[in-house]
């Protein structure tokens, strides 16, 4: 096969027109016909102009009184005004304490991968001591943080996966709950399955994700043959992007972009879109396919949400973080009459599980014992509560901040990863070599009874609960599509005759630098009313869920005929769970264009997170963006200072992979840029 790499110069393939290179109106760059800012070819004019650019990008950056005023759920304002009160600092004071934020670190132009630095690209120095200049520096650290989002949700997938293999090797002691997933998963592998034991098939099947994540040799990437569109892996080819494993495109990555190494910014960028499909095949579809293996798909149900759901006199426990193995155990313990006649025994009325970020979400849809309440921003104004007895803090979006909020409260925090420790917290944990996996169960007993002594040695603690709650349904998959619908062709119809304009996959950590979750609903309210259907999942979620969006009520926010197709019983936001479950909106997306007979790129299909706030989520909206599907943002990356990656990132790759980057720090601006971009696809495909 051909390969047509990123280091050439086929301006099919690499722009390199800085004429076009703009800011619009937001301070924001962009792709523009003319230039307004005279010679672009001179690189001390753009530096200077990117300088102004981003002066006027912080300016949009709201303050903590804003926030207060203007968030969209009453139980975060009153919880802030609450930690004022009590003199706790909350990630929105620690944000404006941080004001002005660097110039040159919002534009990616800081380099400090080698003690020769830190360097910074100025009008007077253009390139840093070793001769990097805005563009390498740029797209290193772009390509540093792709690695790092893959290295992160891979710990996640490894994590479980090994349960899976250790699950089907007897090592750990819970059942494998799903049984169909992973016999129809290994099938796609080309695993045997027929007269053989589901735990041969389990353990084969955890070897194939296992090896495309740790591969050394370079061979096939199974995950992404036996998973990805044809029509995709084609394009992937001849980009010469398909990985090696995940493990060497983390590996690479650092090589690449350390002193002195690869001086092509287009190589590194290449890096990027490889450590872009490792995150994706491995970090997301890889556990997805682990957790529903082992843990089952689980179904559509209905919670509580928010912080009004918590309930005073019961044992309280919130799980925070995205491992599900040690979680569902201590979930599972927590509802078992021993543990719970010895709650009572304290005085408590039983015992409560409230889930922060995705490990509850991931409990949530297969038990249905755990109240999601918030993301990680707000997780400080949930402790600040007083109610929570014991906190479970396994890894990725667990602020060290936490501790300080719950020391005040006497909150017992214990964390369960030797990855992720918080200073004063307890360790009831997996150690380095997971030796100790065989023990899940009495760990799980350790951290309830431990939850049920701080419940008693707690008494008297002063509990504010706001009285905010509202029912979530959530639990949405390609399964339950297929069992609401019969099949995936009524909803590609729907799409097809413009009942529903499009879908869009709602999804992203939040951020300080927009409102916090205001520009989650914002855009929701835009898509809504113009008959788009939303997927979502991990922290955008919450504030979908928590104002309502996910339940039937909302219907009353869309267009007639979305509101009449979803009628009676199917809301207009589909939960469909934790971050990795971007797998299962992919999944729906992919069911859709098989029905219609198209590929991905040529729907009415959108990736949004418009709060995007860590490494995770930059890979996150390129793995759709490698699959055709556009994203769109209400957070700028760190590319301010280089006209190529501007346009390699944004809009460089239109031709080769059918998809753009899209931002605008305001949120009704950016859904009607979905709404447009929708119709423009509509109308080439013929549809009405």
């Amino acid at each position: 096969m051909k390969h047509t790499h990123f280091h050439s110069d086929n301006p099919a393939h690499i722009h390199n027109h800085r004429a076009l290179i703009g800011f619009d109106k937001h301070g924001i760059p962009a792709i523009v016909a003319e230039s307004d800012h005279g010679d672009s070819n001179d690189p001390q004019a753009f530096i200077r102009d990117y300088m102004d650019a981003v002066n006027e990008y912080k300016k949009t950056f709201p303050s903590k009184q804003e926030v207060i005023n203007q968030t969209p759920d009453p139980a975060v304002r009153e919880m802030i005004l609450r930690a004022e009160q009590l003199g706790i600092d909350t990630a929105f004071d620690r944000f404006d304490k941080q004001k002005p934020q660097c110039n040159f670190g919002l534009a990616g132009v800081c380099c400090k991968i080698c003690n020769m630095g830190p360097c910074h690209i100025t009008a007077k120095s253009p390139k840093g001591v070793c001769g990097a200049d805005a563009d390498l520096i740029v797209a290193r650290n772009l390509l540093r943080s792709a690695a790092a989002g893959a290295a992160q949700h891979g710990m996640h997938a490894r994590e479980v996966i090994l349960s899976l293999k250790w699950a089907a090797e007897g090592k750990l002691d819970i059942p494998i709950m799903g049984e169909q997933k992973i016999r129809s998963t290994a099938e796609a592998f080309g695993i045997q399955t027929k007269r053989r034991q589901l735990k041969h098939i389990a353990s084969d099947l955890a070897d194939a994700l296992l090896e495309d994540m740790s591969r050394t040799v370079p061979d096939d990437y199974r995950t992404i043959r036996a998973c990805a569109a044809p029509e995709r892996q084609k394009v992937w080819e001849e980009l010469d992007i398909i990985p090696i494993s995940a493990y060497h495109e983390v590996f690479e990555a650092y090589h690449k972009s350390g002193c002195a190494t690869d001086g092509d910014w287009k190589s590194i960028m290449q890096q990027f879109l490889r450590c872009g499909l490792a995150f994706t095949y491995s970090g997301v579809v890889g556990a997805s396919i682990a957790t529903d293996g082992l843990f089952g798909v689980g179904d559509r149900v209905t919670s509580k949400v928010n912080i009004g759901a918590l309930k005073k006199g019961y044992v309280n426990i919130a799980v925070h973080g995205h491992l599900p193995t040690l979680v569902s155990e201590i979930v599972k313990v927590g509802h078992e009459e021993k543990f719970l006649e010895l709650a009572k025994s304290k005085g408590a009325k039983g015992i409560q599980f409230y889930g922060i970020c995705c490990s509850g979400l991931s409990n949530l849809y297969r038990t249905n014992g755990v109240i999601p309440l918030s993301n990680a921003v707000s997780a400080e104004l949930v402790l600040g509560t007083g109610a929570l007895d014991l906190w479970v803090a396994d890894v990725q979006d667990v602020f060290p901040a936490i501790m300080d909020v719950a020391r005040c409260f006497k909150t017992v925090v214990v964390t369960t990863s030797e990855s992720a420790r918080l200073p004063g917290a307890e360790r009831y944990e997996y150690d380095h070599h997971h030796s100790n996996i065989g023990e899940t169960r009495a760990l799980a007993e350790k951290i309830v009874t431990r939850a049920i002594e701080s419940f008693e040695a707690r008494k008297g603690i002063p509990v504010y609960i706001p009285s905010y709650e509202v029912e979530a349904e959530v639990g949405f998959s390609v399964e339950y599509v297929c069992k609401h619908f019969g099949s995936f062709q009524p909803l590609a119809d729907a799409i097809k005759e413009g009942k529903i304009l499009g879908v869009v996959n709602m999804v992203g950590c939040s951020n300080p630098k927009v409102l916090y979750e205001k520009a989650v609903i914002d855009v929701a309210d835009v898509l809504l009313k113009n008959n788009i259907l939303i997927l979502t999942n991990g922290c955008a979620s919450f504030p979908l869920m928590k104002m309502g969006y996910c339940n039937t009520g909302a219907l009353e926010k869309c267009g007639d005929s979305m509101k009449e197709f979803l009628t009676p019983n199917l809301p207009p936001v589909w939960h469909v769970g934790e971050c990795i479950d971007n797998t299962r909106s992919s999944g729906i997306f992919g069911g859709i264009a098989g029905a219609v007979g198209k590929n991905l790129p040529e729907l009415p299909f959108a990736f949004c997170s418009p709060e995007w706030g860590n490494e995770k989520g930059i890979d996150a909206a390129l793995g759709f963006r490698l699959n055709g599907i556009s994203s769109y943002h209400c957070v700028e990356a760190q590319i301010y200072g280089s006209q190529n990656v501007i346009e390699f990132l944004k809009l460089g790759t239109k031709e080769t992979l059918g998809s753009t980057m899209n931002v605008d720090v305001d949120p009704v601006s950016l859904g009607q840029k979905i709404v447009q971009d929708m119709i423009a696809k509509r109308k080439v495909l013929g549809w009405n």
